[in-house]
């Protein structure tokens, strides 16, 4: 009998550093499944920046570069304007993305930079301590709120997804999850996508995936989506926000 599911060629076999129950290697399989399915490796370079996502470069068989923190936008606009043949694509959590990288992404957004962003919301600063981050929910304790996040001083959560399909700017803005199967299923259509119109030189994609942080939550991976499904979900609503004319 034939093999029906294997490792995605785009992948590398190096052991996972990620915390049990993260998703962040669900979402690394989707990106690379893509990247079989449309046989771009050869020429597809990912970039990331500091956070959990700072060691993607490890897992990946395409080019990949390093970013600072909140920067790696700038780094892709830069990389697909010298060389708009190749695929560019930024792997940035909620913290690097929406917090010190918010005028990077929404630029890139608004010029419509011909690359695609795949954005991890976990609603917390992961790697660096497990301090709130723009996407923190209301009441939830962090490293840096640990009586919750007051929404009086700091504001509400920032939608990412809904801010920029706000831009006028043509572009492709999408928000799945990884949580569970259907999901799962959802994250990779819509990923696919994003880089189908990369390809075809149409537009600015994003697609925000609604993830879990079991470590920095205090949670078990279990506890973890099931408070993703009950907190996150009905506050960050899933769907596609914005579609190329």
């Amino acid at each position: 009998m034939g093999k029906t599911f294997a490792k995605p060629r785009s992948l590398s076999d190096q052991y996972t550093h990620y915390c049990p129950g993260c998703t962040h290697g669900v979402i690394h399989r989707l990106v690379a499944e893509t990247i079989d399915e449309l046989d771009i490796m050869e020429r597809t370079v990912g970039i990331a920046p500091v956070g959990c996502a700072v060691l993607a470069y490890n897992y990946f068989n395409c080019d990949f570069q390093e970013a600072a923190h909140g920067r790696a936008p700038a780094m892709a606009t830069g990389i697909k304007r010298v060389r708009p043949d190749l695929v560019v694509f930024t792997y940035q959590g909620d913290g690097d993305l929406a917090s010190i990288g918010m005028g990077e992404i929404v630029h890139a957004a608004n010029r419509g930079e011909k690359f695609t962003v795949i954005f991890v919301n976990n609603a917390v600063y992961g790697m660096t301590g497990g301090q709130m981050a723009p996407t923190t929910m209301p009441g939830q304790r962090t490293t840096t709120s640990p009586f919750g996040r007051n929404v009086e001083e700091v504001g509400m959560p920032i939608k990412m997804a809904e801010l920029l399909s706000a831009l006028q700017t043509p572009a492709y803005i999408s928000r799945q999850t990884v949580i569970d199967p259907k999901g799962i299923r959802k994250a990779k259509q819509a990923i696919r996508r994003a880089f189908e119109y990369q390809l075809a030189g149409r537009c600015f994609s994003l697609v925000e995936l609604v993830s879990t942080c079991p470590t920095n939550w205090g949670m078990t991976p279990v506890e973890a989506v099931a408070w993703a499904r009950d907190t996150l979900l009905p506050y960050y609503r899933l769907g596609d926000f914005k579609v190329p004319e």
